[in-house]
């Protein structure tokens, strides 16, 4: 499935599914940090802090590759990449949970808005800010 599907092109099969994923994960993550007592670091600013270092551990595969290499990771960076951006997900659900914010809503109205921003007629093919056209 693809992100365009849940600004309500896809079916209600789908988002039920992208739900059921994000809550099932939520769920054994929750699971995980009360079976350690890990609760008690999962604050909002930890877990913010977490998920950026994550993401910055994703970035440094790609440091100083070229575009062309970016988009034709060998085997051992492919596997870097997958185990970082797992742990993207992990931290970014752990997160939203902790806020109680509901991640499919929140990113299905992003993506509603940012169609509204860049009108396709408008921006296709091109790279500039909303403000700017």
């Amino acid at each position: 499935m693809n992100c365009l599907q849940k600004t309500g092109q896809g079916t209600d099969e789908d988002d039920r599914m992208n739900d059921n994923l994000l809550t099932s994960l939520q769920q054994q993550l929750r699971e995980f940090a009360q079976a350690r007592d890990w609760e008690q670091f999962h604050t909002p600013k930890n877990l913010a802090m977490a998920l950026t270092i994550e993401a910055a551990e994703l970035q440094e595969i790609f440091q100083w590759l070229t575009p062309e290499q970016s988009a034709h990771l060998d085997a051992k960076q492919r596997a870097q990449a997958e185990a970082e951006l797992a742990d993207v997900l992990l931290y970014l659900c752990r997160l939203a949970d902790v806020l109680n914010i509901d991640l499919a809503r929140a990113a299905a109205a992003k993506l509603q808005r940012n169609a509204e921003k860049y009108p396709a007629e408008l921006v296709r093919g091109k790279a500039a800010k909303y403000s700017e056209y």
